[in-house]
């Protein structure tokens, strides 16, 4: 078995992927199976998400259809440095409602050899670029763009659009505050032009 010292693993390239897309996109899902190909290949990996994402559960990543991994709840981006110590894989969900200070993290982890893999909503319900995933977007080596299914048209969505009346920016929900729109029906719902 090969060890690895501090030498070696400063040598290392890391990177980072994005994951993005509405809700109902499937980015936990794909989240979650590199995350577990990561572990079979023998990687130490550590998750984290937002505290405030405790909707399936408290400790754990959960996608819509019900796949799980253990993860970190934690306050803010700057608790992911503290945390993520002797990995070689550091995986992100909810990324869109960390602080602005999550880039910077993503990239200090990165520089210093570590895989980061981050998924997120890429707009808010507005059509708008949400919370840190533009810059994350700018930055990454790797972005997967996935899309949901629009329920109006059956066509490629990629809009969260709120059915429930809150103007919050963050409101936590499933089917019952949100679904998948295409542009096409999200102009048609929101009156956007």
């Amino acid at each position: 078995m090969f060890l690895e010292n501090e030498h070696d693993r400063a040598r290392r390239r890391g990177w980072i992927e994005v994951i993005c897309g509405s809700m109902f996109s499937g980015k936990t899902e794909e989240l979650i199976r590199r995350l577990k190909r990561a572990r079979i290949a023998r990687l130490k990996v550590e998750i984290f998400k937002p505290g405030v994402d405790n909707r399936y559960d408290e400790e754990k990543v959960v996608s819509h259809d019900a796949n799980e991994i253990q993860s970190t709840p934690v306050p803010s981006s700057a608790n992911i440095l503290l945390m993520a110590n002797d990995v070689d894989v550091v995986g992100i969900d909810e990324a869109q409602f960390f602080d602005a200070g999550l880039p910077d993290v993503c990239n200090q982890l990165a520089n210093s050899g570590i895989r980061v893999i981050v998924a997120g909503l890429d707009m808010d319900y507005t059509g708008k670029p949400f919370g840190p995933m533009p810059s994350l977007l700018a930055t990454a080596e790797y972005i997967t763009k996935v899309h949901a299914i629009c329920l109006h048209c059956g066509h490629l969505a990629q809009h969260s659009h709120r059915i429930i009346d809150n103007d919050k920016l963050v409101v936590l929900g499933e089917t019952d505050a949100y679904e998948p729109l295409c542009r096409s029906c999200f102009i048609k719902q929101t009156g956007e032009k």
